[in-house]
């Protein structure tokens, strides 16, 4: 076992658990103290009174959230208490963490100033060679009022600790189920004429879930079904925990049409539920495939091409020790026809590339869910988990030191020049993990279109 990796996930987790309690503590201690000033006592009775129920019904939602198997959910999943529980947790911590932040600059404000002031009556006093004065700390120059630095702080701490609830609901209520439909050509190296413009339609990360209803899910699966797609794959993760119903979620994606079928392969929430030999078995019943480090090849327009699913490919073993991904998938991969790889997890793709894989497509980053873009920096937390977060890259091909291609206008004129490239598509997903919301980050239903390079 690698019990330094061992040790780094406890740290993680206990520092996410802390800082969750920190941030209740503080929004706890913050009703008592804004209650207390209040002269109606029932007022302030009530409303205390009010915010420990609700965080007591919050603790058993979240209680309720880990019941898993045939037990189910004492509260439904769909129901208003753990939706709200949801945002509630989400929107607390990062409300705490700006607030955190706001007061931390002022105490750099103040300090910088205090340093400033010192230095100044120093050279001041060294000039007029006066007996040295001592240095004033930051509590001497705060005796002085400063209004106007007061004033910006407090109004930007209460910005700081609304702006976090706001944009949730916003990220809830509307850019949540904001579905978009992104059509995107894949360069492929050698691509037979007759599969040049075959298009594939693609979704990823139903999550299936108290955040995610059927009817949400049937409108992804109506809106995918207009594209007219020749070709529809589902790239893993179904739904998020054991006892979410993925069943209910088949019932729906059932419903996809393609010429050349829906097929499917599992992601690493099927793990976590179990679920990976239910899903098949769903599958094959609804008159779909999960492709189980399987391949099946696939005729259009006369030519064919060769399409390898994957079950969830992990990085490490349980002991922390790093692992070959896509490991025995040789045998699958042809070299008379191109080949098509689904892969929930991005980062087998430099793998797929070292193994001629043409195309790949992927899911599981969300594209970071949450993005924001700062001094033209675009910030996603899926790049603590993958470089590639969204959208399309490239890598060459059969080289284990590839260099990743910018953009496909790159692949397309350098290909023929410096050999073969692989490609990757990784779609944003529809649903969420976490934090019920998206930012900058909407649900998308990808249209893959190959083209000859």
């Amino acid at each position: 076992m690698n019990w330094g990796w061992f040790l780094l996930r406890i740290v993680i987790a206990a520092t996410i658990l802390t800082t969750i309690f920190l941030s209740q503590r503080f929004w706890y201690r913050a009703i008592w103290q804004v209650s207390a000033r209040w002269s109606a006592v029932w007022v302030r009775v009530a409303v205390r009174l009010f915010y420990v129920l609700g965080i007591l019904l919050v603790f058993a939602a979240v209680v309720d959230g880990f019941r898993v198997g045939h037990r189910g959910h004492l509260i439904p999943r769909d129901a208003v208490l753990p939706i709200s529980s949801g945002l509630w947790l989400s929107s607390a911590l990062f409300a705490f963490l700006a607030v955190k932040i706001v007061h931390a600059v002022d105490r750099l404000w103040r300090w910088g100033r205090a340093l400033l002031r010192a230095s100044t009556a120093a050279d001041s006093t060294s000039k007029a060679h006066p007996p040295p004065a001592p240095v004033p700390t930051p509590a001497a120059v705060e005796t002085v009022a400063d209004p106007s630095r007061r004033y910006l702080f407090r109004t930007a701490t209460a910005l700081a600790g609304a702006a976090p609830f706001l944009t949730e609901f916003y990220g809830y209520a509307a850019e949540r189920v904001n579905y978009q439909v992104r059509r995107v050509e894949i360069p492929v190296s050698d691509l037979p004429p007759a599969l040049d413009g075959m298009t594939i339609a693609q979704i990823s990360d139903i999550h299936l879930s108290g955040y995610m209803s059927r009817e949400d899910v049937r409108r992804a699966v109506d809106l995918t079904n207009e594209q007219g797609a020749d070709l529809t794959v589902v790239t893993g993760d179904l739904i998020t925990g054991g006892s979410d119903p993925i069943a209910d979620c088949v019932e729906e994606v059932r419903y996809l049409r393609a010429p050349l079928g829906v097929w499917g392969c599992n992601g690493n929430h099927e793990i976590y539920a179990r679920a990976e030999d239910t899903a098949d078995q769903l599958f094959a019943q609804a008159g779909m495939k999960m492709l189980r480090q399987e391949n099946a090849q696939l005729l259009y327009r006369g030519a064919k091409f060769n399409l390898i699913g994957v079950d969830y490919q992990r990085e490490r073993t349980t002991g922390g020790l790093r692992k070959q991904m896509l490991a025995g998938l040789e045998p699958l991969i042809r070299r008379d026809m191109p080949n098509i790889l689904l892969s929930h997890n991005p980062n087998s793709f430099n793998r797929a590339a070292e193994l001629g894989i043409e195309v790949s497509l992927a899911g599981h980053t969300h594209g970071g869910q949450i993005q924001v873009e700062i001094l033209d920096h675009r910030l996603s937390p899926a790049r603590f988990i993958s470089d590639y977060i969204a959208g399309l890259f490239h890598r060459r091909m059969f080289s284990p030191a590839a260099v990743r291609l910018a953009s496909s206008a790159t692949a397309s004129t350098s290909a023929g020049h410096a050999g073969a490239i692989s490609s990757l598509y990784v779609n944003r997903g529809l649903g969420t993990v976490g934090a019920p919301v998206r930012l900058g980050v909407p649900p998308e239903i990808s249209v893959l279109v190959l083209r000859r390079i």
